[in-house]
C-alpha cells in the first residue's frame, strides 16, 4: 500500500471517530468516498499513527498534507503553535500580512468601485449595496442559485476546462456559525447548506455564491474526483479546510464571479469590497494571535470599516483565535483573494491557465507561485 492510500484510510478513520463524537468533519470534501478506514481508537491513537507514518513519508505531496494534519490534531489536543508556523504547516501560507499602505490603497480601490455604484462609504454602505440588488425570497434562493448555476456554466467550463458532470443538494439550515453558505459532499455529489441566520437574498449575492459555491467549489471538486478516477494521482483524495489547497480553493471562488461578469459594476464593487474586508480579517487575525486587546482590534476594525458592528469584530477575533479549525482556514480567504485578484488584473492568459491547472490538481500556494513567478508572494508584502 503506497503513502497516499495509507494515509487516506488512516484520515478515514480520524474522520468516523470526529463525526462519532459530534465533533467537526475532518474530511469537507472526499474525492474517494469508497476508502474505508482503519480502526482507531481516540485522538492520541491517531496522532501516534501519524507521527510514524511521516516519519516514512518522503513525497511532498503527501507529506505536506500530513503535516497539515498532525499540526491540526495537536491543536485539537491543546497544543498552540505561533500562528506562523501553525498556518505554514496547515495552509501552506506565510502570515506576513500586508502593508498598511497597500491595505489603505485596497480600500481606495473599494471605495471607488463603490462610487461607481453611487455607494458612499459610511455605516450605512452594507445597507444601501444590497438595495441596488433585488431580494430575493428566501425560499427562492435555491432556484435562483440553481439558474445562475445553468445559466454561466459553459463559461465556467470554459475558463477552467473542467468537463466531469456533477450533482447538487440545497438544504436551508439555521446555525450560529460565521458562515452563510457553506459546501461539501464527496465524488460528483455535493450538498450546498444556506444559512438563514447569515446569508442574505439579492440577485447579487445569488449570482456570486452560484459562481463561487456551485461552479468555484462543486465543480472543481467533481472535476479533481474525475481526474483521480482516471489516472493515478499522487496527492491525497481527502480535501480537509486545514490543509494548504485551501487557498487555491478559497482564492478561486472568490474571484470567480468577477471573472465570469467583468463588466458589471455591481459584481465588480462587491469583489473589490470583499477583497479589503478580507485584507482586514487579515490584520485582525494577526493582531489578536499577537496579543492585541480585544478593544484595540475593535477600534482598528471599525476605523477601516465603519459599517461593521462591534459584534462583527468579536465573531471575527474569536474565530480567529478560539477555534483550532478556523484559526488556520479563514487566512486562506485574505491569502487567496489578495493572489487571484492581482492574477485576474494582471490581465492576458494568466488567469486561464491558473484556473485550468486548479481544477486538475488541488495546487498548494508553492505551486501556484510557480505558475506567476513575478507576481506577489501569497500571505502578504508586509
Amino acid at each position: 500500500m503506497g503513502d497516499r492510500d495509507r494515509l487516506e484510510r488512516l484520515v478515514r478513520g480520524w474522520h468516523d471517530l470526529e463525526k462519532k463524537a459530534g465533533s467537526s468533519a475532518v474530511i469537507d470534501f472526499d474525492c474517494a468516498p469508497d476508502v474505508v478506514g482503519d480502526d482507531v481508537q481516540d485522538r492520541l491513537d491517531v496522532l501516534d499513527r501519524l507521527v510514524a507514518l511521516r516519519s516514512e513519508v518522503h513525497g511532498d505531496d503527501v507529506g505536506a498534507v500530513l503535516d497539515a494534519h498532525l499540526a491540526y490534531l495537536r491543536a485539537l489536543l491543546g497544543e498552540r503553535l505561533a500562528l506562523t508556523e501553525y498556518v505554514d504547516l496547515t495552509q501552506g501560507s506565510r502570515t506576513n500580512g500586508w502593508s498598511p499602505d497597500y491595505v489603505a490603497a485596497v480600500g481606495d480601490v473599494a471605495r471607488r468601485a463603490l462610487a461607481d455604484v453611487d455607494v458612499a462609504w459610511d455605516k450605512q454602505t452594507r445597507t444601501a449595496f444590497d438595495a441596488l440588488s433585488p431580494t430575493v425570497p428566501a425560499e427562492d434562493a435555491s432556484d435562483v442559485i440553481r439558474d445562475y448555476a445553468r445559466e454561466y456554466e459553459a463559461q465556467v467550463r470554459s475558463l477552467t476546462g473542467a468537463e466531469t458532470t456533477f450533482e447538487l443538494d440545497v438544504e436551508t439550515v439555521e446555525v450560529d456559525a460565521y458562515w452563510s453558505y457553506w459546501l461539501d459532499g464527496d465524488g460528483r455529489r455535493a450538498r450546498l447548506r444556506i444559512n438563514r441566520r447569515n446569508a442574505s437574498f439579492t440577485q447579487v449575492d445569488a449570482y456570486r455564491f452560484a459562481l463561487h459555491e456551485v461552479l468555484g467549489h462543486a465543480l472543481q471538486y467533481a472535476n479533481l474526483t474525475d481526474v483521480s478516477e482516471h489516472a493515478e494521482t499522487s496527492w491525497p483524495r481527502q480535501l480537509a479546510i486545514h490543509c494548504p489547497h485551501q487557498v487555491l480553493f478559497e482564492g478561486l471562488a472568490q474571484v470567480l464571479p468577477l471573472a465570469a461578469s467583468p463588466d458589471d459594476p455591481l459584481v465588480q464593487a462587491r469583489t473589490r469590497l470583499d477583497h479589503y474586508v478580507q485584507l482586514v480579517n487579515a490584520e485582525l487575525h494577526l493582531m489578536v494571535n499577537a496579543g492585541a486587546s480585544a478593544s484595540a482590534c475593535r477600534d482598528h476594525a471599525l476605523s477601516r470599516l465603519p459599517f461593521w458592528r462591534p459584534a462583527d469584530v468579536a465573531s471575527a477575533l474569536r474565530d480567529r483565535s478560539l477555534d483550532p479549525q478556523l484559526r488556520s482556514y479563514l487566512w486562506a480567504y485574505p491569502a487567496g483573494i489578495d493572489w487571484f485578484l492581482n492574477v485576474h488584473d494582471h490581465g492576458g492568459s494568466l488567469l486561464a491557465e491558473v484556473l485550468h491547472a486548479g481544477y486538475q490538481r488541488p495546487l498548494v500556494p508553492r505551486e501556484l507561485e510557480q505558475l506567476w513567478p513575478a507576481g506577489p508572494r501569497i500571505g502578504g508584502n508586509a
